[in-house]
């Protein structure tokens, strides 16, 4: 059975060297484990979308909440599907700090990325927005 999980979580000593850390992990990992999605970042906060088996989900998903880079982790939506929305990315990456504001203001009470503010659906909504027209690197 296939689930899509969507989370925010806020990053405790962040840098750019570690994004990219975190991108080659977990792009290695969801190779192996069957697991797609793509992560948004701006501001310290981290909202990621995973899509795969029930199994392999829950356990990454349970990993991430153990995780010390992670603080304030919360699951926004959770749900069984049919088919993958993002099948042929092990983590795509979407740099919300290079948008256009209108995105954010469109399912957001401000300019600010902050889905830890917004629904489950809200957020899940504003996310397939920004990948479909954002430039997400890191696809495969």
């Amino acid at each position: 059975m296939l689930v899509r999980l969507l989370y925010v979580s806020r990053a405790t000593e962040f840098t750019t060297e570690s994004l990219e850390a975190i991108l080659q992990r977990a792009r290695r990992h969801n190779a192996e484990h069957g697991i797609t999605g793509i992560l948004c970042y701006s501001n310290n906060i981290f909202m990621q979308l995973l899509e795969g088996s029930r199994e392999e989900v829950n356990c990454l998903y349970s990993e991430i909440q153990r995780d010390s880079h992670h603080t304030n982790v919360q699951l926004l939506h959770y749900d069984e599907i049919t088919e993958r929305e993002y099948p042929g990315w092990t983590m795509g990456l979407v740099d919300i700090d290079q948008l256009n504001t209108s995105i954010i203001l469109k399912y957001s009470e401000g300019p600010d990325f902050n889905p830890y503010a917004n629904s489950g659906w809200m957020s899940l909504a504003m996310l397939e927005e920004l990948a479909a027209t954002a430039q997400v690197v890191g696809r495969g």
